[in-house]
């Protein structure tokens, strides 16, 4: 059967002993097979093998667990987490490679902490769920998922610097506190159904989305007043010149994390406007027409 197959006499009996192959012992104790299927069996473990698989695949699809296909196809998400795992490596070598010499060891510390991409990207998702606490996950999914940039496949110098900045500024101590009063406004507490306004905010939004892609200037009108209602229904009160002195109180809007935050993501979204852009757009226009705020 080893000249039959290619397979060393030592690997069958090893495939043997891990009950790959089956056989049985004749009454000298020499091993015994059915020659056809033993021998298509080996060929299968060699090709499979060949492929990469683990022997604990390979077993599965003996003995009928798993189809080739459902094997191949986990192998192949494994092959492409590694591949991006490498990728996200080779990019940071290159990028601590390329930088100044004075700026070498500051970057090496920010792509460090970083760790991957993937750990990058689970402390972006992370940070957003706090910020938006406490509204169900299930009502943030598609939030999270527009506006938090995926790992980049296979990231160039410029983007793995960009997501691993981004990482950092979300581990600053003091960015969470930031990006809630610039999405809570001020007086948190007061707010009776954060629920209905993160809906109400979210449909506000979406309409000033292709406004901001048009290149619209901010300007009052019906996406501000929205924008003002809902906070003031929250908050169990009405639109008036006062309240919308009061949503600026505290603004955290002109904070220079936020809004490198969201440069940073514009530029691993390309063409996609974000919320923040979008969040940007109505602070302008609620500041321009509030006067003497």
């Amino acid at each position: 059967m080893s000249r039959s197959t290619g397979i060393a006499v030592r690997t069958i009996r090893f495939y043997c002993d891990e009950g790959i192959l089956e056989s049985h012992r004749s009454a000298g104790g020499h091993r015994m097979f059915d020659a056809d299927s033993a021998i298509e069996r080996l060929l299968l473990v060699r090709r499979l093998r060949a492929l990469g698989l683990g022997l604990g695949s390979i077993t599965d699809v003996l003995h009928g667990d798993r189809s080739i296909a459902e094997v191949v196809a986990a192998e192949s998400g494994r092959l492409d987490i590694e591949f991006r795992a490498l990728a996200w490596r080779r990019a940071s070598l290159r990028a601590v490679e390329t930088a100044a010499p004075p700026q070498r060891a500051e970057r090496l510390a920010l792509l460090a902490a970083a760790q991957d991409g993937a750990a990058a990207h689970e402390c972006l998702v992370r940070f957003w769920r706090r910020v938006l606490a406490p509204i169900p996950r299930c009502d943030t999914d598609g939030w999270v998922g527009w506006n938090v940039p995926e790992p980049p496949v296979d990231p160039s110098v410029v983007e793995v610097v960009a997501y691993a900045e981004l990482a950092a500024l979300v581990a600053d101590p003091g960015m969470n506190s930031a990006v809630r009063q610039q999405f809570w406004r001020s007086q948190p507490s007061l707010i009776r159904d954060g629920r209905r306004l993160y809906a109400d905010m979210a449909d506000v939004m979406a309409d000033v989305v292709p406004l901001v892609s048009a290149g619209v200037r901010p300007r009052d009108g019906s996406e501000l007043d929205r924008f003002v209602n809902a906070h003031a229904n929250a908050r169990g009160e009405r639109d008036s010149p006062r309240f919308r002195k009061q949503l600026l109180t505290n603004a955290t809007d002109t904070d220079h994390r936020i809004h490198r935050y969201w440069s940073l993501t514009g530029q691993l979204l390309r063409t996609r406007v974000t919320v923040g852009q979008a969040h940007n757009w109505v602070y302008n226009a609620l500041v321009r027409a509030t006067p003497g705020r």
